[in-house]
């Protein structure tokens, strides 16, 4: 069982902050972006106070990982968001370095991951600033390493949780974790950098879950069943119905 990487391995450049105990590590990077002079990870063994999408809670039991990236962007607003398929990428290959096997691990669009079905980890970014640009960027990464919420603690439809040590027998650390995430998404967001969205949009794809199958997208106004075709240029999630072509910005989807 692997627990790590070598620390030389670590991004030139990038900041380094393990917390025993905070509210959350989204919080954090709202509080310390204002001094940032370089991106940050911040781990957090406990929080207090961890959150979801749409504010839901998320379920962090001991063992299990709590990190966000802060940085502060220099591209737009829309160009910003779409690291969180960096992210997502960063998250599978630091389970594969964790595991030492890709077979069961998937992408969820818009950026959950999944292990043999199941929901292994979340992804949550935030950010303040404007449409004329952003003051900081936070990517929160959570991944059930040792533990998985129980269903009922999930809402109805949802992917059943589970943990990288009951799925794979994997046993990590969140600080062993964190060095093996922190230079794959140094090595995506040099990619991302370098050659724009377009290679990260192709890798995203040849691990997506449901490509070409049936899926419920479910946005704030209606519910739509349909193929997933892909995902376009703008980070959008493409279904085809009977009738017509949806490009799908932002929604909760379901298999």
């Amino acid at each position: 069982m692997k627990s790590g990487c070598d620390r030389q391995d670590w991004p030139i450049g990038v900041g380094r902050r393990v917390l025993a105990e905070v509210d959350s590590t989204n919080a954090e990077a709202a509080r310390i972006a204002p001094d940032l002079t370089g991106p940050e990870w911040i781990l957090a063994l406990t929080q207090t106070a961890a959150r979801g999408r749409r504010g839901r809670p998320w379920t962090n039991p001991p063992g299990n990982f709590a990190a966000t990236l802060v940085m502060r962007p220099t591209e737009s607003p829309d160009q910003v968001a779409l690291r969180s398929f960096v992210g997502s990428l960063a998250v599978f290959d630091a389970v594969v370095a964790a595991t030492g096997r890709a077979d069961g691990v998937a992408l969820k669009w818009p950026n959950d991951v999944l292990l043999n079905g199941g929901k292994l980890a979340g992804i949550l970014l935030e950010s303040a600033g404007s449409s004329a640009g952003l003051s900081y960027f936070a990517i929160g990464v959570g991944v059930n390493l040792a533990q998985a919420p129980s269903p009922d603690q999930v809402e109805p439809q949802a992917l059943r949780p589970v943990s990288l040590l009951s799925e794979t027998g994997a046993s990590v650390t969140p600080e062993a974790f964190l060095d093996l995430l922190a230079p794959a998404y140094a090595r995506y967001e040099d990619q991302f950098r370098t050659y724009g969205f377009a290679p990260i949009r192709r890798a995203w794809l040849d691990r997506a879950a449901k490509l070409g199958q049936a899926i419920t997208a479910r946005t704030a106004r209606e519910s739509i069943k349909g193929t997933f075709e892909t995902v376009d240029a703008s980070g959008n999630l493409v279904l085809t119905t009977a009738k017509s072509r949806h490009a799908i910005p932002a929604a909760e989807v379901f298999f």
